[in-house]
């Protein structure tokens, strides 16, 4: 099957997906992920190259990509040296990722759908982009750096 114009992603409470959903002026996918720039190697400097981004699409109604929020938390490194309390990397993640949240008006978690699209920040892709996974057409929808692909029954469950 080929892939939708618009790509169902389901809500999943507590889980990859618990940060999407509908508000005033559209749609959201929100997200807290580590990720490496384009061109990194395993072995390159692990504790400088892995960041925690916090991020925030917002999408129109009809799944049409608006803008982005990408903001880098800090590295694996500094997280691995002061690992937990209000300072750590991933505490200011969450507390960047509660702010984006509550700016959002009439903020409603559920379901969406969008259509693909990227954005580049620090040399790191982030975004829906339609992928070739099992022949000579495209059928896959892969949602960057997250890891999570969409694929058909298209139903918006992914795997990853």
């Amino acid at each position: 099957m080929a892939v939708p114009e618009i790509i169902p992603i389901a809500y999943e409470p507590d889980y990859r997906t618990d940060r999407i959903g509908r508000f005033a002026d559209g749609q959201f996918l929100a997200s807290i992920t580590y990720a490496f720039p384009e061109g990194y190697r395993h072995g390159d400097g692990l504790d400088d190259a892995k960041c925690l981004y916090v991020v925030l699409h917002r999408f129109d109604f009809d799944g049409h990509h608006i803008d982005s929020d990408i903001w880098c938390a800090g590295t694996w490194g500094e997280q691995q040296r002061h690992r937990g309390g209000p300072e750590s990397v991933v505490a200011r993640a969450e507390a960047r990722m509660a702010e984006l949240l509550d700016a959002l008006p009439g903020r409603e978690f559920q379901s969406i759908g969008i259509r693909p699209f990227g954005v580049t920040v620090d040399d790191v892709l982030f975004g829906l982009v339609i992928e070739q996974h099992g022949g000579n057409e495209d059928d896959w929808a892969e949602l960057y750096p997250d890891g999570l692909g969409f694929c058909d029954p298209w139903d918006g469950e992914y795997s990853t």
